[in-house]
């Protein structure tokens, strides 16, 4: 595996935020943001791939001093270097409003992102006057959670992922993080095989899988440590710095 990954010269890493690029208390840390400079000041192309929104991620983008593309709520958004927006994918407001009522029926929490902000644990007045995103539900009962599971794989509409072992996560049938990189990769002119993807959880794993290095933290899910090429070091313990050094600049 390493001899072949190695004919596949990295030219853009595509990095999952939480649990992947940010600490347990939400920080990038130091080691994490030298590698990222030191990739970019050779001219790789680092995209943060994320479930967060434009609203919560661009923050972090701007502390990198990223030059790319942003790969927002799990490819619902497609930001250029400019930060303005290349392509939105929604959920139809009707749908949202049914999610929503599954979590009163089941009373767990939620949260949910809409083109202008987001929401947690409380809705419009009405939905549907605003443009859905993502909607995701909290649910601490495995048996619930399963029960919701299976209602949403019912209706056919919906890209389920986790961010967590305690939520699911919907975005529109067909988007992901993957697709979405195929995008900026069109753009960008790279091809797949020279993208390198690192994260933990489900939301990552089409990416993982269809980049030419999918990379796993030491604290991703099992099914996503699986499914990858190779396992770096937690989110506590510098995993991306370690991904990009070994793979990619070889210091």
């Amino acid at each position: 595996m390493e001899k072949d990954k190695m004919e596949k010269p990295i030219k853009l890493i595509a990095l999952d935020m939480d649990g992947t690029l940010l600490n347990n208390k939400g920080q990038i840390t130091e080691a994490n943001r030298q590698a990222i400079k030191a990739a970019q000041d050779r001219g790789i192309f680092v995209v943060l791939s994320t479930g967060r929104s434009l609203l919560t991620c661009r923050e972090h983008a701007d502390a990198l001093e990223l030059s790319s593309y942003l790969v927002t709520v799990n490819g619902s958004e497609i930001w250029d270097d400019k930060r303005e927006l290349v392509e939105r994918n929604l959920v139809k407001s009707e749908l949202v409003e049914w999610m929503w009522n599954l979590t009163r029926e089941h009373k767990t929490k939620f949260w949910a992102i809409s083109t202008e902000q987001n929401w947690h644990d409380e809705m419009p007045e009405d939905i549907h006057t605003l443009e859905w995103l993502k909607f995701g539900f909290n649910i601490e009962n495995d048996e619930t959670r399963e029960l919701i599971l299976r209602e949403l794989e019912a209706r056919g509409e919906f890209e389920l992922s986790n961010s967590t072992l305690k939520n699911i996560e919907v975005n529109p049938a067909g988007i992901n993080k993957a697709n979405g990189l195929k995008i900026v990769c069109s753009r960008l002119g790279i091809a797949m095989e020279n993208v390198m993807a690192v994260g933990d959880s489900l939301n990552d794993l089409a990416m993982i899988t269809e980049a030419g290095l999918g990379v796993a933290m030491g604290n991703a899910q099992e099914k996503v440590k699986k499914a990858a090429d190779w396992v770096t070091t937690t989110n506590e313990e510098d995993g991306v710095a370690n991904a990009i050094h070994r793979w990619v600049i070889q210091i």
